[in-house]
């Protein structure tokens, strides 16, 4: 038994946050240990599931206690820098009003901000971009989107 485990597939799931200010511009942070910007969120921790971890991850790093919606994407990627494929978990975090505090994790993050889509575009590598037109559509609709490699580009980044 212990080699059919052995020979599974392993991934790393990652959770985050799709959260939108009172004009519609989404919630982004500057990651000090990435060259881009990003949604709030981060790996899943051991015990957790991905909600709860979307939760955890953006009261550490934004400071902000939300209620976790909806799935609105599930984006599987690979990465060249990354041993293992990495699942992302986008949820529905609802708005805030664009004055609401917000409290920076200042060990991992130098900056946030409200972005329209087409401001996002520039901040954000080819792949996250995808995900947040991919998230705006599933709100808008109702639905979830799935987004593989194949549709963003993401294999080999």
């Amino acid at each position: 038994m212990n080699d059919f485990w052995a020979t599974v597939n392993r991934v790393i799931a990652g959770a985050a946050a799709y959260i939108t200010d009172e004009k519609g511009r989404v919630l982004l942070v500057d990651p000090n240990y990435r060259e881009h910007w990003n949604f709030p969120g981060g790996i899943v921790d051991a015990g957790e599931h991905p909600a709860q971890a979307c939760a955890r991850e953006v009261a550490e790093e934004v400071g902000l206690k939300v209620e976790v919606g909806r799935l609105l994407t599930v984006h599987w990627g690979e990465l060249s820098y990354i041993p293992y494929p990495l699942v992302n978990f986008l949820f529905d975090c609802g708005e805030i009003a664009s004055d609401t505090p917000i409290t920076l994790q200042a060990e991992e993050l130098d900056d946030y901000g409200f972005f329209t889509v087409e401001e996002a575009e520039r901040l954000l590598p080819s792949h996250v971009y995808q995900r947040l037109l991919a998230a705006a559509a599933a709100r808008e609709s109702g639905g979830m989107r799935y987004l593989s490699p194949a549709q963003d580009g993401l294999v080999g980044q």
